[in-house]
This record gives C-alpha cells, sequence and structure tokens, in this order.
C-alpha cells in the first residue's frame, strides 16, 4: 500500500464525513430527532438537509483510492479484470451481510412495540434476495437498513471503472504490438493513457449529464461524475512535474466548473472541492509526514463498518428512549450522544472481528445465506 492511501489526511477525512453521515441519520430517523428539533430546529434542519451532502467526500475519496489500486500510473496495472471484481464484491458483502442480520433482527425486536417509519415492514424472500446481490435500488426494494444504497453503487462503481481501465489497456497494447511501441507513442504520446481519456469523457458524460436526471440515481453513472473526479485527483498528486499536476488540476476545474455552469448542484460542488483541495495537499511534504488525530484517524479506518452498522444502534436506541422517556428532553439528547458513541463501538467492533479479516467465498455466502434466512424467519415470527 503506498503511503497515499495511508494518509492520515484521507483517514481523517473520512473520519469527519462518517461522523456527518452517522448524525445525519440519527436527525432524520426516529422520534428523538423529532423532539430534539423542536428546541435546536436549526441544527435539526442543518443534519437532514446538508450532513448527508459527506457522501461526497466518500465518492471522490473512493475514485481516488481505486485510482491509487487499479491505475497508479494510469493505466490497469491488472491483466484479468475479473477476480479483481470478486475480491471487491467479498470484501464488501461480508461486513454488508453480517451488518444487515443485526438490523434486521433489532428491527424484528422492536417493531411490535416500537410503531414509527424509520422501522422497515417485515422483509420478503425477493427483497432479500435483491440486498444479497446489491440489487435493491436497482429493482425498486425497500432498503432493510440506511445507506446500504450507497454499498451497490460502490460497488457498480468499481466495476464500471475496472472494466474502463481494462479495456482501454487491452486496446492499447494491442495497437502497440500492431504498429510498434515507438511508433505509436510518437504518434500518439496519449496511447498509453488511454484509459485515463476514458475516465475524462465518463466524468463528462456524468456531470454534463446522468447527474441532473434524478432516474439515474440507482446506477453508477449517476455517481461516476465524483468517483472519476478523485481518480483524476490522484493523476494530479502522483505526476511527477508541477506542470502535470497543474494540468490536471486545471482540467478537473473545467469539468467542474461547466457542470455548475450548466446546472448548479451543491453535491458536486462539494465534490469538486474535495478533490482540489487534496492535489495541492498531499503533494506537501508536511502533510505526508502528518499523523493526523488518533480518534479521527481510527474513525477513518473503521468508516465502512460504522457507516455498515449504525443503523441498528440508532433504532435500537430511540425504540428503548421512546419507550421509557418519552416525553424527557434530557433523556432524548443523552440518547442521541449515547447512539452516536455506541455506533462508533459497534462500528470498532463489526471491523475488527470481520472487516479487516481475510475474507473468503465461502465466508461471503454463508453470511449472506444468513441474512436471507434471518430475514425469512423475522418474518415468519411476526
Amino acid at each position: 500500500m503506498s503511503h497515499i492511501q495511508r494518509s492520515a489526511l484521507i483517514d481523517c477525512t473520512k473520519g469527519l464525513a462518517c461522523a456527518a453521515i452517522v448524525w445525519h441519520h440519527l436527525a432524520f430517523y426516529g422520534p428523538m430527532s423529532d423532539q430534539l428539533g423542536q428546541v435546536l430546529p436549526g441544527l435539526m434542519a442543518w443534519l437532514q438537509e446538508d450532513a448527508r451532502m459527506a457522501v461526497q467526500v466518500f465518492l471522490v475519496l473512493g475514485g481516488f483510492l481505486a485510482a491509487a489500486s487499479l491505475a497508479p500510473r494510469g493505466h490497469a496495472r491488472f491483466d484479468d479484470p475479473w477476480p479483481r471484481m470478486a475480491r471487491r464484491f467479498v470484501r464488501l458483502v461480508l461486513p454488508y451481510a453480517v451488518a444487515l442480520v443485526v438490523a434486521i433482527l433489532v428491527q424484528a425486536a422492536v417493531r411490535p412495540w416500537f410503531a414509527h417509519d424509520s422501522v422497515s415492514a417485515e422483509p420478503g424472500l425477493w427483497q432479500l434476495l435483491a440486498h444479497a446481490l446489491l440489487l435493491q435500488g436497482v429493482l425498486g426494494e425497500e432498503s432493510l437498513s440506511a445507506g446500504v444504497w450507497y454499498v451497490a453503487i460502490d460497488f457498480q462503481l468499481f466495476v464500471l471503472t475496472t472494466m474502463l481501465l481494462a479495456g482501454a489497456t487491452t486496446a492499447a497494447t494491442r495497437l502497440r504490438a500492431r504498429w510498434g511501441g515507438d511508433r505509436l507513442a510518437r504518434r500518439w504520446p496519449w496511447a498509453m493513457t488511454g484509459a485515463q481519456l476514458l475516465v475524462v469523457l465518463g466524468v463528462a458524460a456524468s456531470l454534463l449529464g446522468f447527474n441532473r436526471a434524478a432516474q439515474w440515481d440507482n446506477w453508477a453513472l449517476y455517481f461516476f461524475g465524483a468517483y472519476g473526479l478523485g481518480m483524476l485527483a490522484y493523476w494530479a498528486v502522483q505526476s511527477r512535474r508541477p506542470w502535470g499536476a497543474w494540468g490536471w488540476a486545471l482540467l478537473l476545474a473545467a469539468l467542474v466548473l461547466a457542470a455548475l455552469a450548466l446546472e448548479w448542484r451543491a453535491r458536486i460542488a462539494l465534490a469538486g472541492a474535495t478533490a482540489l483541495l487534496l492535489v495541492p495537499a498531499l503533494r506537501l511534504p508536511a502533510v505526508a509526514r502528518w499523523g493526523g488525530w488518533a480518534p479521527l484517524n481510527r474513525l477513518g479506518q473503521i468508516s465502512y463498518s460504522v457507516f455498515l452498522v449504525h443503523f441498528a444502534v440508532c433504532v435500537a436506541v430511540n425504540a428503548v428512549v421512546s419507550w421509557f422517556w418519552p416525553q424527557a428532553l434530557g433523556a432524548v439528547a443523552a440518547g442521541m450522544v449515547l447512539a452516536f458513541v455506541l455506533s462508533i463501538a459497534a462500528g470498532h467492533l463489526l471491523y475488527e472481528r470481520v472487516e479487516r479479516q481475510l475474507p473468503s467465498w465461502q465466508e461471503a455466502l454463508r453470511w449472506q445465506a444468513g441474512m436471507v434466512g434471518a430475514g425469512l424467519i423475522s418474518s415468519a415470527l411476526m
């Protein structure tokens, strides 16, 4: 793993974005936020509407790290894309399935005595299978937990990126074999970075087209603009010459400005600002040496697990506080803080016990089957 992938700046940024998402869901789901909104309406409104844009930070960082892993020099560093995509699927779905089992069990436990819109209905077989295959959004099935749509989109983005890089690099290899590497480099010096050209075109298509149409928001093309901006930022950071870094940064800025001129979108402005700030920051030696703030660093490292499991924790705390102290504002405020702290603790446990382990297909399939089984059993018992 490169020093960039271990950057404290990236981990701390992920930690901040993770905290924003958890608080967004705490403000969006459950009766505690409704009561707290009566005394802190501005804060609750900001958490409900604006804090969710932290997802854009995750998208940019996801693209940045994907470029570092898949194409650090601008072309695919692998020959066969299928094992890469398979490993990505397994790494995503193992903690995802464990977290969904927890969410299903928690909601089944509170459903009889906690009537609230944040608790989903009993899951059906097709709904469970759609979640197991990361197709719930595409198939229009109700989510079993908040935020699981992002896991499906992350996998789609990884697949799309892997196929783009592999296809472009394969084409460049065939051209070099046909015409000769030196001759091709003289005629088309960009040929070795044809993959980068495809990424730039994909970013433009997303920002200028797909991202402006809500019907695409269950597909990778809707989000590829932000994800691809992260990839461009990585290639800018990795450029050996200052003029190369400036060229990538100017291209990145031009794409963002064109998209915002066509239609203002705060989420794209945030994604563009995040990508652009990464370029000068990560090229500074002082940033490379910076150790970050340990708690925020750690939250960034476990952010995926926290993201997966926090909804179940929020539902459980909302149910308990609403049952025992339905009108106590102090208990509600304490419950919000407790839910945040317990979410981090549960995410840490999920990371240590599941996410950081080397997963296998057998484990992933076993937990996927367990998730489907847990959903069917909970529905049958209701």
